[in-house]
């Protein structure tokens, strides 16, 4: 009997959605290390992942303490895309007259670099953690009015019909029909959002910042300690990761009746 269980376990752990990336990131690692040593690339070109591994080992404190400025801005400029983005994202979707004005500015905001633009916060704010959270907040907030204008104009209109029939104050409909159902479409703006808010902290931290991982990369490129780079830029995959999932796990909490959250309960059934 024992014999007969053993296979289905090890079956089930190499099916587990956890362990896939990382049996993949592990052959990435894999690869990398191979071509290192089978073309001969220089270390000042490309470190080998035994000399990544060793810098987080060995400056693991000062990464850890680098990061906190980093994350500190990157959840406060994604907060602010939220709190901004949804609201102004519910104007768009009501009134025509809004989304005409609005949201063809909101599309050419977009084509700015906001490298280019990112020094004038420095100009204005100064070299504190305000240019850092606004930087998130300008490349975390269009994903956000985006998708949520889409799950809000998705709505059915019998079904708001319907709910107003039923002497539903604006209130209610919304909160009964319409949020639920643009519910998915912005949790999906929020995870794009969230990651999106990481790069725009760290390109805040390369114009002007003495802390934070973009600051850790800004200082390693000079001196092409490429090792420290590399290292910074798993902590900043980390942190995106991490933020990801904490969405991922607030959508399901938040709405574990939509069909994407059942799929995987019937998948893994």
């Amino acid at each position: 009997m024992s014999e007969k269980k053993a296979p289905g376990s090890v079956s089930k752990l190499l099916n587990a959605s956890w362990l896939r990336p990382f049996l993949l990131l592990v052959m990435i690692v894999v690869g990398w290390d191979l071509a290192i040593r089978i073309f001969g690339i220089p270390a000042y070109q490309i470190p080998a992942p035994g000399d990544v591994v060793k810098v987080l080992y060995t400056d693991w404190p000062e990464l850890l303490a680098q990061s906190w400025p980093t994350t500190y801005a990157t959840l406060l400029g994604f907060l602010a895309s939220a709190v901004f983005g949804i609201p102004i994202a519910m104007l768009i979707a009501g009134s025509r007259t809004v989304e005409s004005y609005v949201y063809p500015l909101l599309v050419f905001s977009q084509s700015i670099p906001k490298v280019a633009i990112a020094p004038l916060f420095v100009v204005w704010f100064g070299f504190g953690i305000v240019p850092k959270i606004i930087a998130a907040f300008l490349l975390g907030f269009f994903p956000v009015v985006v998708s949520a204008v889409q799950g809000f104009k998705s709505v059915d209109p019998d079904m708001v019909d319907l709910a107003r029939a039923m002497k539903g104050s604006r209130l209610r409909v919304f909160c009964a029909v319409n949020l639920p159902h643009a519910l998915p479409a912005i949790f999906s703006g929020l995870k794009v959002s969230v990651t999106l808010a990481v790069v725009g902290a760290v390109v805040g931290e390369f114009v002007g910042s003495n802390s934070g991982i973009g600051y850790v990369l800004q200082r390693s490129i000079g001196t092409f300690d490429l090792p420290t780079m590399f290292a910074a830029l798993v902590i900043l995959a980390l942190l995106g990761v991490i933020l990801f999932w904490l969405v991922d796990r607030i959508e399901r909490f938040a709405i574990p009746w939509h069909v994407s959250q059942r799929a995987d309960v019937f998948i893994g059934s």
